[in-house]
């Protein structure tokens, strides 16, 4: 197996993996990316990088990650936005190899800790990522505001 970093000339590609992961988590009608805002947010801003595992030159997963940063820590983590390998691929070892090419990075990049989300009715994954030692958090709800909510907040100020 194969990782390479993602390039400005494989957006398509990443919009295409990003479709694809949202069709599996029933979400099609959320994603709202688009070439353009890829290239811009993940290219030229670097708000972002993706990571590619191949097979036989062929891209078969992909992973979207980010920095966050832990105060408690006092160090940056990675945050995985997005992990997903093509459906006829799984099983062969490509999201242990994108999550331990991430584990690398952290650690060379001298990272607390690597953090992801996963869905509640994704038992697949669940297990695979306790397979690895993962621990999910306990105690801990996720909070998220966005569009109309988010700016009538940002409004109030």
């Amino acid at each position: 197996m194969q990782i390479r970093y993602a390039e400005k000339a494989d957006t398509a590609l990443i919009l295409y993996f990003i479709r694809q992961l949202a069709a599996y988590e029933k979400m099609e009608t959320e994603v709202i990316a688009t070439e353009e805002l890829l290239q811009e947010e993940l290219f030229k801003k670097k708000r972002a990088e993706v990571i590619f595992a191949l097979e036989d030159g062929k891209e078969v997963g992909f992973a979207l990650f980010f920095h966050n940063f832990s105060t408690f820590l006092g160090r940056a983590g990675l945050y995985l936005e997005n992990l997903y390998v093509l459906p006829e691929y799984r099983g062969k070892g490509y999201g242990k190899g994108l999550l331990k090419e991430l584990a690398r990075i952290a650690v060379d990049r001298r990272c607390g800790r690597l953090e992801w989300w996963c869905l509640d009715w994704n038992q697949p994954s669940i297990d695979f990522y306790l397979s690895l030692g993962a621990e999910p958090m306990q105690d801990w709800t996720v909070y998220r505001m966005a569009g109309e909510k988010l700016k009538q907040l940002a409004d109030q100020y």
